[in-house]
């Protein structure tokens, strides 16, 4: 199996916990009120969207590896990249949500920001890749 046929099946699976996390932060706002703070509230929902996002960024990404003409050990490179910055940026705003305090940085402010570095360098790659191609 190759990185384009398996990695968006881990991708797709991946969209359901962040749906399943989604229903328990609306759980925690509609019935449990006030028992998240503003700031965790903030960092509960910026992960899962981030996360969202990020997966459904990862399905295109896939569709599009193939056509850059990287080798398969290349492409399981690139692929395992995005889906480590996917999960590095949207997994620092949980970290954060756990570790951190208003106004300041934290291990998780660190981890999303290496996360964002991640998935730039894995878009960047598919990018030059898909350009060659031309």
């Amino acid at each position: 199996m190759t990185a384009p046929e398996l990695l968006p099946i881990i991708a797709v699976f991946s969209l359901v916990t962040v749906e399943f996390g989604g229903h328990a932060l609306l759980g925690l706002i509609t019935v449990r009120q006030g028992t998240l703070s503003a700031l965790r509230e903030r960092f509960f929902r910026a992960g899962h969207a981030h996360a969202g996002v990020l997966l459904v960024l990862s399905l295109v990404y896939f569709l599009y590896l193939p056509r850059a003409g990287f080798s398969s050990a290349t492409e399981w490179v690139f692929g395992i990249l995005l889906l480590a910055g996917v999960l590095a940026q949207s997994g620092g705003f949980f970290l954060h949500l756990a570790l951190g305090t208003e106004g300041r940085s934290s291990p998780g402010t660190h981890l999303t920001r290496g996360g964002a570095l991640l998935l730039a360098a894995a878009l960047v790659a598919l990018g030059v890749g898909l350009a060659r191609q031309l």
